[in-house]
Formats: C-alpha cells, sequence, structure tokens
C-alpha cells in the first residue's frame, strides 16, 4: 500500500475526519525506525482500524545542540518500512508547524516522575519536551489508543500521568522493550555505535539479566542489586550515570522490594548515551517491559 503523508495538522484532521467512528491506533516516533518501532506499528495494526505515525525530531526535548544535530533522519526509508508493517497515514510536520512564531505554552509534569533519573541528568526541561509534543500530537490524531516502547518506562509513566491529570481520552499502551539478538535494547541511537562499542554495549543487558537471577535468588536489598549492575559493567570499563530501582509506578526510591520495583540505568558507550531496564518483582513483564534473552 501507499500511505498519505501530511505535514499540517490541518491536513491531518480532514484525513482522519471520515474515519472516525472506528478505533485509531497513533505510534509518535522520531523517525530512523528499527525493528522495536515495527513492533509498535504491528501491534497497533492488530488493534485498532485505521493506524497513524508520526516522525517527528521534537527539538524541545534535547539538551545538547550536538545531540539533536546527530539524531538520524530517514524519512523515505521510514515510510517504506511503515508501509510494510500496514500503516495508513503519516504525520511528518516541520518544526514550525508544531511550534508556530508566538508559541508560548508548555505542559510541565511535576513530581519524582519528572524530578528524577532521566529528569535528573537531563534537565527537567527534557520532559517538559516530552509532555508537550505528546500532548500536542495526541490532540492533533486525538487517538483511540497510542503506542510506546517500555524501553523509555520513565517516558511512559509521564506520559501516562499526563494523559490522567488533562482528561485526554486515550488508551496509553506500552509494548515490551524490543531486543536484538544479544539482548541489547533496539534503539535509534545504536546506529552510531562503532562495532567495537557495540559489542561492548551487550555489557548492558547482561547487567540486568545478573541483577535479575540476584533477585531470584531471593536479594531484595535495592543497593546489593545496584551494585550487582555496576560490577556487571565495570568488566567493561562502563561508569554508568545512575543505576537506580525506585517503585515502577510512583518512580519514588524504594527501601526493599516488595511491589514491582523497576530497574533502571543510563550509561555511555563511547559518546552514545544509552537507557535500559527491567522490572523485578512480577512474572508477567507484558504489560511494562519486555524479558532479557
Amino acid at each position: 500500500m501507499s500511505s498519505r503523508i501530511v505535514r499540517t495538522v490541518a491536513d491531518l484532521r480532514v484525513a482522519l475526519a471520515p474515519l472516525r467512528g472506528e478505533a485509531i491506533g497513533f505510534v509518535p516516533t522520531m523517525g530512523a525506525l528499527h525493528e522495536g518501532h515495527l513492533s509498535l506499528l504491528r501491534a497497533a495494526r492488530s488493534e485498532n482500524a485505521t493506524v497513524v505515525l508520526s516522525i517527528f525530531v521534537n527539538p524541545t526535548q534535547f539538551g545538547e545542540a550536538a545531540d539533536l544535530a546527530a539524531y538520524p533522519r530517514t524519512e523515505e526509508a521510514d515510510v517504506a518500512l511503515a508501509e510494510e508493517a500496514g500503516i495508513d497515514l503519516v504525520f511528518a510536520p516541520s518544526p514550525a508547524e508544531m511550534y508556530p512564531a508566538g508559541f508560548a505554552t508548555t505542559v510541565s509534569v511535576g513530581g519524582a516522575i519528572t524530578d528524577t533519573l532521566e529528569g535528573a541528568f537531563r534537565g527537567r526541561s527534557h520532559f517538559d519536551g516530552v509532555a508537550t509534543v505528546v500532548a500536542k500530537l495526541l490532540l492533533a490524531v486525538q487517538p483511540d489508543r497510542a503506542y510506546f516502547g517500555a524501553k523509555d518506562a520513565q517516558q511512559v509513566v509521564v506520559v501516562r500521568r499526563m494523559v490522567s491529570d488533562l482528561g485526554i481520552p486515550v488508551e496509553i499502551v506500552a509494548r515490551p522493550t524490543s531486543r536484538d539478538h544479544d539482548g541489547l535494547a533496539r534503539s535509534s541511537r545504536n546506529t552510531r555505535l562503532s562495532a567495537d562499542e557495540r559489542a561492548v554495549a551487550a555489557v548492558i543487558p547482561r547487567s540486568l539479566r545478573a541483577a535479575q537471577d540476584a533477585f531470584a535468588s531471593g536479594i531484595r536489598d535495592p543497593n546489593r542489586l545496584a551494585s550487582v549492575v555496576r560490577d556487571e559493567l565495570t568488566t567493561e570499563r562502563l561508569e554508568p550515570e545512575y543505576v537506580e530501582i525506585v517503585d515502577a509506578g510512583s518512580l519514588e526510591p524504594i527501601a526493599e522490594i516488595g511491589a514491582p520495583a523497576l530497574l533502571v540505568l543510563a550509561v555511555r558507550v563511547g559518546q552514545v548515551r544509552l537507557i535500559d531496564n527491567v522490572i523485578l518483582g512480577v512474572d508477567d513483564l507484558i504489560s511494562t517491559t519486555g524479558s532479557l534473552p
């Protein structure tokens, strides 16, 4: 099939008007599609009559200009891959369409879910940028369901809080983290790794697996489990920006794991910053994150 590409919110609404009444699924992306994105598109295809993909590299969620400039932009290839997954419509706006002259509104989600982890290291403006652009995209598409990957676990928590607080009528669907053959979480940033760096990065899922094994052996102390992860990372001389174990819903620190807990980390491999996570304390990880191989 050949997907229609629209560039403005006005054209998007015209295109979607005759399709309303049946379920619309929406997958927001910044492009550079990989198997993780495609798994979201396939899930949306199986559960909705219409599937919309957005491609927009959102400048307001990048703290470093160099990171924004380096982000891959591959729209033609992205559309071809998305068509194979069966999408119906591509929304690919310009920055000026999303943030026109005089734009002065920011959606800001407060509390531990934005102040910690990525918010602490990337700055509060990161999640302000995420919440603002996701709110704008959801209001533009007005989908029944929107699909996100669980690799960005904190982002999912933030988006769910924002949708609940603002009363946006959409179901936020988190799908399992998509992983490569060696367990590394798929990410558009992985393409920036050299062959040697890619081999080193495989220690990240190994460290998470080591923590899962320690948890299965009966260890419930978050500090001990975080040390297991750090020790594994040091085998490849990687120093993480953070390794934290927090409540899976509130992202608040916990003293001992009772309820499901999120083990999340961020680490730089060369110049590439990678994040990953697993859930500890539940058997079924489908709704939250993908289990490691």
